[in-house]
């Protein structure tokens, strides 16, 4: 082998590694690279924001439901108040009427001690 062939093979292989390493800097830039992290970040916070946003929408209908159901117990306990000041004010006027005709009205049972600080009754 004489010096032009080692030239040859020297030059060869030199070459092929400068191919090799252009090949690979063609397809994979590290813009490219960036950009492919970029993607599977990017894919990754939508899927994140999506899972948020059903928690979200599931919350939102909770609290939704939570405010019905105590607007519901207002009108109950609005109704039950006033059904109550019906009921003591029809039997002070039955006790009224029962004493101005010269008879005594039976006594009244104890009112429950829940029950006392939200009457207020002189009978």
């Amino acid at each position: 082998m004489n010096v032009e062939t080692w030239a040859s093979v020297g030059v060869s292989l030199a070459t092929g590694v400068c191919g090799a390493w252009a090949a690979r800097a063609a397809r994979r830039t590290p813009r490219q690279e960036k950009r492919d992290d970029f993607t599977a970040i990017t894919d990754r916070l939508n899927g994140e924001i999506e899972r948020h946003a059903k928690r979200i929408d599931l919350l939102q209908r909770r609290a939704d439901q939570a405010e019905e159901r105590a607007d519901h117990a207002d009108r109950r306990l609005e109704g039950a108040m006033a059904a109550v000041a019906y009921l003591i004010d029809r039997v002070r006027g039955l006790s009224g009427y029962i004493r101005s005709t010269g008879m005594e009205p039976p006594a009244a049972a104890p009112i429950p001690t829940a029950a006392r600080e939200f009457i207020n009754n002189d009978m």
